[in-house]
């Protein structure tokens, strides 16, 4: 299982700020997660509309979307930070 973690507006449109999912064979790169989870339903869809501009960190760290997920024991996807 791997534990998935929303912040800002994605949390805020998914409706959750976690949850744990046990990923399919399938889902090798960033981008398959994020299509995969688009196609988990319309909250999901919504918040990764523009799929390119969500960030993302694998255990902590900030990865490319053509990053692998294998060993990945957390995912967490924010929108792009502002400074100010």
């Amino acid at each position: 299982m791997t534990k998935l973690v929303y912040f800002a507006w994605v949390r805020e449109r998914i409706g959750k700020g976690e949850e744990y999912l046990d990923l399919e064979p399938s889902i090798i790169t960033v981008n398959d997660l994020l299509t995969h989870l688009k196609s988990r339903g319309e909250e999901y869809e919504s918040a990764l509309e523009y799929q390119d501009v969500i960030r993302v960190a694998i255990n902590q760290e900030h990865v490319e979307h053509d990053a692998p997920i294998k060993g990945a024991h957390e995912i967490a996807l924010f929108p792009p930070m502002t400074g100010g």
